[in-house]
């Protein structure tokens, strides 16, 4: 029996994409440069700064500018956090569907805390998740199981009672090594090296309302290789 639904935060419960890409078309506009369209950047969104910037700049980690470009990339976004990300279509509904099953739902995300709690209260969600844990939470971040055992002991639930939803593949690999369920969302980013197909979930879903059919049908039959 499933106890507890935790998920990554964008690219699964948040369409953060706007915001993030208009942050990166600031520091585009300042450094001469021009803007980039939205539907270029979002499949960069799940690489965070790394990809944004690998897309608006052609840099890599390794250039001497990243770091200086990185901080005034953050600098940008944390003063339009939340003007243009929303809720993907579903989540809300999703999440009340569990709320009234008494199933707990929580937020595991590699992004920084002083993004994530912002984020969460301008989606009015901080409230009502039974834990919330950023990138800076644990020591590690996912593809290390270590946020996720630390989500289950704040929410209180086993990782086996559990299942981790999210659109990268960091995210599955970390909830599989965690132990808990793991559901891949097709509809998020899912970025650009590899589709959910081969991630070895053990679920895809296309829309969230379908993680509430996974509940009454889990555990699902084996479809790992």
């Amino acid at each position: 029996m499933i106890e507890a639904v935790l998920f990554d935060l964008d690219g699964t419960l948040a369409d953060s994409a706007p915001d993030l890409g208009a942050a990166l078309n600031l520091l585009l506009d300042e450094e001469g440069r021009m803007p980039l369209p939205l539907a270029l950047t979002r499949p960069h969104t799940s690489n965070g700064v790394r990809g944004l910037l690998g897309v608006g700049f052609g840099i890599t980690t390794g250039d001497e500018n990243y770091a200086a470009l990185a901080k005034r990339f953050l600098d940008h976004y944390e003063d339009i956090l939340c003007q243009g990300t929303t809720l993907f279509p579903g989540i809300l509904e999703l999440l009340s569907a569990l709320d009234e099953r008494g199933v707990s739902w929580g937020i595991v995300t590699n992004k920084m805390q002083r993004f994530t709690l912002p984020m969460v209260d301008g989606l009015g969600l901080r409230r009502r998740a039974a834990c919330i844990v950023s990138g800076d939470s644990s020591p590690r971040s996912k593809p290390h199981p270590e946020p996720i055992w630390l989500a289950c002991i704040a929410a209180q639930v086993a990782p086996a009672h559990s299942l981790y939803v999210g659109d990268d593949l960091r995210d599955i690999l970390a909830g599989r090594s965690a132990g808990l369920g793991t559901v891949a969302a097709a509809y998020g980013y899912l970025g650009c090296d590899s589709t959910p197909d081969t991630w070895q979930a053990d679920a895809i879903v296309t829309q969230p309302e379908q993680i509430l059919d996974l509940l009454a049908q889990w555990p699902l039959a084996p479809t790992r290789d």
